[in-house]
């Protein structure tokens, strides 16, 4: 399956994400987070309609998007399929994220 990023940043970093996030695309996934980082973002907001799958390997991405753009980060993922919220829901990371429909 492939898997696409589409990245934008600034005070609130958007990214996109389709297909799967597993332990190859994971390492993408971060260095895009990586480039985000380094504008300090507030916000990070992941668009995920279209992510089938996201890994032990994604989720760590989204552990180290806290731990590298502070704790005061907030992060808003978009659209969720079910397999995606009950992979957060199983890990208990959906406590540290905002799940919704639609960001404004």
């Amino acid at each position: 399956m492939s898997f696409t990023i589409l990245a934008e940043a600034k005070k609130i970093a958007k990214i996109t994400l389709t297909g799967e996030i597993d332990s190859l695309s994971a390492r993408e996934f971060q260095k895009e987070i990586e480039k985000m980082a380094a504008e300090s973002p507030d916000e990070l907001v992941l668009f995920v309609e279209n992510l089938t799958f996201i890994s032990s390997a994604g989720l760590r991405v989204l552990i180290f998007a806290k731990q590298k753009m502070g704790s005061g980060l907030a992060i808003y993922i978009v659209k969720p399929q079910e397999s995606v919220i009950e992979t957060l829901e199983k890990t208990g990371l959906q406590h540290s994220v905002n799940i919704v429909d639609q960001y404004l």
